[in-house]
């Protein structure tokens, strides 16, 4: 008995240090996307588990955020999740995959596709450690009406929060593979200098 206990003890004290040391090499804490909600003002309607757009490969562990715009002018947060959930009914050799955790409309609604502890098809190699957003836009510039672009900031400022991220966190689908995506912030350096800082101002609210 007093070995077991010993053992235990060893136990709990390894992973306590890999916890401790985890946090002091990325300077945050591990958060278990598992026990991460979402705000109430999102639609959960999740796609159908499949190959192509929601594998259901666990997502452990979130190290940032991925930006993307959806390419196709005036369609809905709704339309672009509707896309991704037929994606399941693909046949022959020539197949595409693709999702995201969240798509954000027009008006600045939020439908969730795929669950935080899942991979979603977005981001490239950053799969496995982020949690991706796509954002509708009305033209071919790819700039989001405001009522996009707020509900985007507040929704990052919130994920923040929840994962100990911080605005640097929040990367572009342009950051990971070249990709002009999301057009309007590639095209405009500046803009996505100035979301991040509007970001930035969103977490301190959260945080009051």
């Amino acid at each position: 008995m007093i070995l077991g206990g010993l053992a235990a003890v060893v136990v709990i004290a390894v992973i306590t240090t890999a916890v401790l040391v985890t946090k002091k090499l990325t300077g945050r804490k591990q958060v278990n996307p598992a026990d991460v909600k979402v705000p109430e003002y999102v639609k959960v309607d999740l796609l159908t588990p499949n190959k192509y757009s929601r594998p259901q490969t666990p997502l452990e562990k979130v190290n940032g955020i991925v930006v993307h715009y959806v390419a196709n002018p005036c369609s809905t947060a709704l339309e672009n999740r509707n896309y991704f959930e037929g994606l399941k009914d693909q046949t022959g050799s020539k197949t595409t995959s693709a999702s995201s955790h969240f798509v954000i409309g027009l008006e600045g609604e939020v439908v969730q596709c795929i669950p935080l502890d899942e991979v979603a098809y977005a981001s490239n190699n950053r799969n496995s450690d982020t949690i991706s957003i796509e954002c509708c836009h009305p033209d071919e510039t790819g700039k989001f009406y405001d009522s996009t672009y707020q509900t985007l900031v507040n929704l990052c400022a919130y994920l923040c929060v929840e994962f100990d991220l911080k605005p640097d966190d929040i990367i572009r689908h342009y950051d990971v593979t070249g990709k002009i995506c999301p057009k309007y912030f590639v095209d405009h350096p500046e803009e996505w200098e100035t979301f991040h800082k509007d970001v930035k101002n969103a977490i301190r609210i959260l945080k009051k």
